[in-house]
């Protein structure tokens, strides 16, 4: 199984920015520890802070990837393009939030991603993309069973 991880804008500065939001340790060293634990998965990891790379990667995980986990940061509210984007591929994609974004600022609440994803993961800090990955087993499986 190949699961892809992608990450929105500012999500490069993970560990090093409001750490009482985001934590302490770096996604990379996160990914490590992600890797050691589902060693029968393949991941890929990506991050930009550019919309379009961000449609370019999920549409090239859809063709190459057993699912997708994705954390638009800020485009979560934002961009239509991106949520396009996961509408148009035919793999299951779990929408993660590291900080609970309901209990942020209000524009932050709706989620354009949201209705074209298999679920929402939000507060459970770096933790989301594990029970991402746990859920897109989980999927998986149930989908080799038809």
């Amino acid at each position: 199984m190949k699961f892809q991880i992608i990450n929105g804008p500012n999500l490069n500065l993970i560990g090093k920015r409001e750490k009482d939001i985001y934590g302490e340790i770096s996604m990379e060293d996160y990914l490590n520890l992600l890797k050691d634990h589902f060693r029968d998965m393949s991941m890929g990891y990506s991050q930009s802070n550019r919309e379009g790379e961000i449609i370019d990667k999920v549409q090239q995980s859809g063709k190459e990837s057993d699912g997708l986990i994705i954390n638009a940061g800020g485009y979560t509210h934002t961009s239509v393009s991106i949520r396009d984007a996961i509408a148009a591929i035919d793999i299951p994609v779990v929408e993660v939030h590291i900080s609970h974004i309901y209990q942020r600022e209000s524009f932050r609440h709706t989620s354009l991603l949201a209705p074209v994803c298999e679920g929402s993961i939000v507060g459970f800090g770096l933790d989301g993309y594990r029970l991402a990955l746990e859920a897109l087993r989980l999927i998986h499986a149930q989908r080799s069973k038809r």
